[in-house]
């Protein structure tokens, strides 16, 4: 507000944050969630009655009408002089969210409370920014998005870790012969499960539409209990036809870059906040994403820049083994710069990555950050049917399940890319946070599916 509004009658609504002041006066700061600043309600006990004040206390939710001016205390520059208040929602037993510190892990006790404090409103506002800039920059470029479906019959991964979707009666399902489910009587005829990914769908309505996203919830019954780790997620999966891995990792540079300039054009309130609290380097973290050229590496290389470091891992670097997240940390801090591997021997990788001529490694890319480690992985696809049919049949991906994948490949083939960024991953580095469960409203993780 500017200082030609002083003076004018306003209304606003929201919950206080706390209640402090003397026989005389009351200071209620209040927010409605719109951003972290809260504005302070100056109420002249003279003027309400002591019954009115005692159901106004932390929590309550209030409508106030009255007179804007100027602040004479610190910390705001306006504040309201109440002249009516209406009370919402007043309750008379202790409230949950007290004004000491609270510890995270009792935050997500109460989640369906813990976005009225100030860390997870700001954590939630920027998740909004976040989504709106990525569905904001695909448009922008000319990409078409995608709903892929949810419930699918399909492993993307061959990962095996899925969640069964069915109508069957669990106490007595029909049974085959052999004693094994006979799932021919499910609702779909069929065993299926929640989606681990889009991106095959993804990679279908490229070879039509050329650039296409998917961005939806995906699902891995992965009994993972760490701070990084959730059955719930939600991707984003861009798929370019016409793309090499060259142009993939141009893209993704390019995408991830918009998004932090965007959090700290859009962001920058909730992100100061953030900064003070709970990371000191944040600010710092995000500067170095759009400060230059993302570094760029083959894996063979960065086996061998680790290997020569002189650093004592706990767990070796090993050509043909997966690069661990020590080993990622390792990589970043030396270069200073988000990194982006390329070049992984193909038998760590999936199998619709596209073969080098080498014939031992594939066109792979991940895209390494601080703290979080792999932010986004993608590759080239791999555009030969022989190729492709061979290396299912290496990999016992069953042919039968996924011929309508292979047909893209018969039918009009082309070579296309693509990648897939893990949206709580992304949250987690643009807000500093240290617990992927922070970063969802309603986290769902092994024994736990509350609210």
């Amino acid at each position: 507000m500017g200082s030609t509004d002083y003076n004018s009658q306003v209304e606003v609504k929201g919950w206080v944050r706390s209640k402090r002041g003397s026989k005389e006066v009351a200071f209620l700061p209040i927010n409605d969630g719109s951003t972290i600043k809260n504005i302070q309600i100056v109420v002249n006990l003279t003027a309400f009655s002591e019954d009115t004040m005692k159901k106004i206390n932390t929590g309550s939710c209030i409508c106030v009408k009255g007179e804007l001016v100027q602040s004479q205390g610190k910390g705001q520059t306006v504040e309201i002089i109440a002249a009516e208040i209406e009370i919402y929602g007043a309750f008379d037993e202790a409230y949950p969210l007290q004004k000491q510190g609270m510890s995270l892990e009792y935050l997500r006790e109460i989640a369906h409370l813990r976005p009225r404090t100030n860390t997870f409103g700001a954590v939630f506002r920027v998740r909004h920014a976040m989504a709106y800039a990525i569905h904001k920059y695909f448009n922008d470029n000319g990409f078409f998005y995608i709903h892929t479906p949810i419930i699918t019959g399909s492993d993307a991964e061959g990962a095996g870790q899925m969640f069964r979707v069915t109508t069957l009666d669990m106490k007595n399902p029909p049974k085959n012969e052999d004693g094994s489910i006979d799932y021919t009587q499910d609702f779909f005829g069929k065993e299926t499960n929640l989606t681990v990914s889009g991106q095959l769908e993804g990679e279908l309505a490229a070879m039509a539409l050329s650039k296409v996203y998917t961005f939806g919830p995906t699902f891995r019954a992965e009994n993972s209990n760490t701070p990084r780790h959730l059955a719930e997620f939600w991707m984003i999966e861009p798929e370019v036809a016409f793309n090499d891995v060259n142009d993939n990792m141009d893209l993704a540079e390019d995408f991830l870059k918009y998004l932090v300039r965007y959090a700290l054009e859009h962001c920058k309130d909730d992100l100061d906040f953030l900064n003070s609290m709970y990371d000191k380097e944040l600010l710092k973290k995000l500067a170095m994403v759009i400060g230059g050229e993302f570094k760029r590496i083959t894996y063979t290389d960065a086996i061998e820049v680790l290997k020569t470091s002189g650093k004592k891992f706990e767990f070796l670097p090993e050509w043909g083994a997966d690069l661990q997240k020590e080993h990622e940390n390792f990589l970043v801090e030396k270069f200073g710069v988000p990194v982006m591997v390329t070049g992984y021997p193909k038998e760590i990788k999936a199998f619709y990555m596209k073969l080098n001529e080498d014939g031992k490694t594939v066109r792979g890319m991940d895209v390494l950050f601080p703290y979080v480690g792999e932010m986004i992985g993608g590759s080239q696809r791999e555009e030969n049917y022989q190729t492709l049919l061979n290396r299912m049949k290496e990999m016992h991906i069953p042919e039968k399940d996924m011929q309508w994948y292979l047909d893209t490949r018969r039918f009009g083939t082309a070579p296309h890319s693509g990648f897939g960024l893990g949206f709580e991953r992304l949250i987690l580095f643009m807000t500093g946070m240290t617990n992927i469960r922070d970063v969802i409203p309603f986290p769902r993780t092994p024994k736990n599916a509350e609210f």
